[in-house]
């Protein structure tokens, strides 16, 4: 029964894992942005963005800003900001979901304080922000896609920053900036550190906001630099090591899947026979193999995973996981990615399902328990132990001369 139920339990989990629930946040995301613009959508649509937004010199800028126009900046950066960030969630990029936590935060406490009584946005919100905190397994990649959306939307929101900053405070630069494009000029001059001298702050209040545009433009820019290019180089090298180099080697190779004590010492008990072995491991888990084991992190159920691998090409898939239904999955993805000469070891760990787990057919079971305790009464008997009988536990075959003994293992169908 407890092996039905973990068969059950891992059935779902596999279907879960099939289906895309990466897509399904991101466009619920997507949905929360577009709830949270859609008063600001609504008044521009009617009156246009120039009349909402008011930039057309620097006096108008300062009565918008006067009548609380910074608030309906935020509103409509928060709104970008989330859509923009649900597209990364499409690439399961972790920066796009870290992001998306950090403006979803902003949006339900925007929508709690100024949301006049839109308690629902601020609940959806707040149950959002939950779901992607509880499939972060799920955004694990570093995309480069994610990462220049990212890059995009931070130079965006510097600039926005920057330009009406610049324009509230247009009397205090010598000579003064009245209107959007030099405004633009000094912002980008001053965030790209490069200083010309030909407009300057003369009082205090437009030094201190200078400052902070260039620390904010070397703060955005460093940022951005590596949000792109770290996933480039990132990619390439794993290319280069793992798809140009231990592609080749694994050709008559181990597959062992699993990270428990029993995996390990199998492990360090082949290396030292000069076997040629490839770890697979879940994904963001810690595991116990040294850093030049030949080694994967993804589900070994899969039979993808199983290919990059090198399945095909494998003696042995070894699934060696505490959960026996997990292993079950293991040996039914190798029989769909393996070789004709590739043999399948699953490890049982409850003795009760050794029958079960002969029903999706390894060539090779594992019982420790039964093994042991098999080998320790035939011993306490002073009935003998030889390889036809150790044959017959493992492999689930009659010896020729040996008939099967109260509670031997069932042999295989």
């Amino acid at each position: 029964m407890r092996l039905r139920l973990s068969l059950l339990f891992a059935r779902f989990a596999r279907l879960m894992g099939l289906f895309p629930w990466h897509w399904l946040l991101a466009v619920l995301v997507a949905v929360d942005g577009y709830v949270f613009l859609q008063p600001l959508l609504h008044l521009i649509g009617s009156q246009g963005l120039l009349r909402v937004v008011r930039v057309g010199d620097s006096a108008s800028v300062r009565s918008f800003l006067d009548s609380g126009g910074m608030v309906q900046i935020l509103h409509l950066m928060l709104g970008l900001g989330v859509q923009v960030m649900a597209i990364g969630l499409l690439y399961r990029a972790r920066i796009a979901w870290v992001m998306s936590l950090l403006l979803l935060a902003a949006v339900g406490a925007y929508s709690l304080v100024h949301g006049q009584g839109h308690l629902g946005l601020f609940i959806y919100t707040v149950v959002l922000a939950i779901l992607l905190l509880i499939y972060w397994r799920s955004f694990d990649r570093a995309s480069l896609t994610a990462g220049s959306l990212f890059a995009v939307l931070s130079v965006l929101s510097l600039l926005v920053y920057a330009v009406f900053g610049v324009l509230y405070l247009g009397d205090e630069f010598a000579p003064p900036i009245h209107d959007p494009i030099t405004a633009l000029y000094f912002s980008i001059v001053s965030m790209s550190t490069v200083g010309y001298g030909d407009i300057a702050p003369h009082t205090d209040a437009a030094r201190l906001f200078t400052v902070s545009i260039i620390i904010l433009g070397i703060t955005v820019f460093a940022t951005s630099i590596s949000a792109v290019v770290g996933p480039l180089i990132g990619g390439n090298l794993r290319r280069l090591v793992h798809g140009r180099t231990t592609r080749i080697m694994r050709k008559n190779h181990i597959i062992l899947a699993g990270a428990d004590a029993l995996a390990q010492s199998l492990y360090e008990a082949l290396k030292k026979r000069g076997h040629e072995v490839t770890v697979i491991v879940p994904s963001l888990a810690g595991h116990p193999y040294p850093p030049e084991a030949d080694l994967l992190e993804g589900d070994a159920s899969e039979t993808g995973v199983l290919e990059q691998a090198g399945a095909a090409q494998a003696r042995y898939i070894l699934a060696l996981h505490q959960d026996d239904a997990e292993n079950a999955f293991i040996v039914m993805a190798g029989r769909e990615a393996g070789g004709p000469d590739t043999r399948l070891v699953a490890l049982v760990n409850v003795p009760t399902h050794l029958a079960k787990i002969r029903r999706v057919s390894p060539d090779i079971v594992i019982s420790l328990q039964a093994l042991g305790s098999e080998i320790l009464a035939r011993t306490l008997s002073g009935e003998p132990v030889d390889e036809a009988l150790i044959t017959r536990l493992l492999f689930g075959e009659k010896a020729p001369d040996a008939a099967a003994a109260p509670g031997d293992p069932v042999p295989a169908a």
